[in-house]
């Protein structure tokens, strides 16, 4: 028997788990690996469903566990392409550019240490503060800043980014 507590994150799991798992992807770089954290991060959801509060929460539960589950995990992975019968996203015609794009930043944030990639994903594509970042990872804002620009460096590097303004003498 189906009670209030499943329907509720059935209809959360329902409406959220493409985003999820598109955050697992760029966390993880895709895969078998993106779908086993976006699994994991929604039991331990499921399980903390009665402290949550509100299904508005759950989402950024569940990104949160994400991404703490990702920094923790210090096991090594082999990162090797893996070759999918379906594409996940069909791409529309003349967005050929973005993809190229979207395919390049990915393969840059795979090569990024876990923390840095989870404060460019959260800061970047969720759109979160510093201080929101600094209160998922459990760390400091200034922590949260120095790996948002060794991770922003990366990028630039891979000419995905545009470079960094110049100082003047007078500000720096």
């Amino acid at each position: 028997m189906r009670d209030g507590r499943d329907d509720a994150f059935t209809a959360f799991m329902d409406a959220r788990y493409r985003s999820l798992l598109r955050t697992a992807t760029l966390l993880t770089g895709g895969g078998s690996r993106a779908e086993d954290l976006t699994q994991e991060a929604l039991l331990r959801t499921y399980r903390a469903w009665h402290r949550i509060g509100r299904a508005e929460a759950a989402e950024a539960y569940t990104r949160t566990t994400m991404v703490r589950l990702l920094v923790k995990d210090r096991r090594r992975r082999w990162n090797g392409e893996i070759p999918a019968e379906q594409l996940p996203e069909t791409p529309l015609p003349g967005s050929e550019d973005q993809l190229v794009t979207g395919v390049a930043v990915r393969e840059v944030l795979r090569t990024l240490p876990a923390s840095q990639r989870a404060v460019l994903v959260l800061r970047y594509y969720h759109q979160l503060s510093e201080k929101e970042i600094a209160d998922v990872l459990g760390c400091s804002p200034g922590t949260v800043k120095s790996r948002a620009a060794r991770g922003l460096a990366a990028l630039r590097e891979a000419g995905l980014v545009a470079p960094a303004p110049e100082r003047s003498a007078a500000h720096g």
